[in-house]
């Protein structure tokens, strides 16, 4: 059971053996920080749809609904990078996180990119989408990862 939370953990059940307290501490804000984004994420990715379709009408909609899409798979990408480099040392968790920033970035871009030559879909509806839904997403995993209230800093000597 998390203490700032009050979720359980999957390593709180009974059989699950401990190997490495920081990566339960990664998995642990990675749970916090997925439980506070996809909600704000998903009224994010609605939002800019429904202001998209009524703007534009028919390629706005779909604007919108493909930068949600990308926008919440790549969010959902990242969650899943800090959750699967838990284990490993915290400066590869770091760099993982980085890579998997300015992956995520290039991702995005392409997509872009590859969208400006169809004509049923409103480019801008995409990119304003996705940028929205980034930013809510983001600022949501920010709140969610200081409400756990976990010790970032790890002094010399304390491991």
């Amino acid at each position: 059971m998390t203490e700032a939370t009050g979720t359980p953990d999957s390593t709180d059940r009974p059989g699950v053996e401990e190997t490495n307290p920081h990566a339960r501490t990664v998995r642990r804000l990675a749970a916090a920080m997925l439980r506070a984004a996809v909600l704000p994420g998903a009224l994010a990715v609605l939002l800019c749809t429904v202001v998209a379709a009524f703007l534009v009408g028919t390629p706005g909609l779909l604007g919108g609904l493909i930068g949600g899409a990308v926008a919440f798979g790549s969010s959902l990408l990242t969650l899943w990078l800090m959750r699967s480099t838990a284990d490993f040392h915290p400066m590869f968790v770091m760099v993982a996180a980085l890579g998997g920033y300015i992956g995520k970035m290039v991702v995005l871009f392409v997509v872009v990119t590859l969208l400006r030559g169809l004509d049923f879909v409103d480019v801008r509806s995409v990119a304003l989408t996705i940028l929205a839904t980034v930013l809510v997403w983001t600022a949501a995993e920010v709140h969610g990862f200081r409400r756990t209230r976990t010790p970032t800093i790890v002094l010399p000597g304390r491991s």
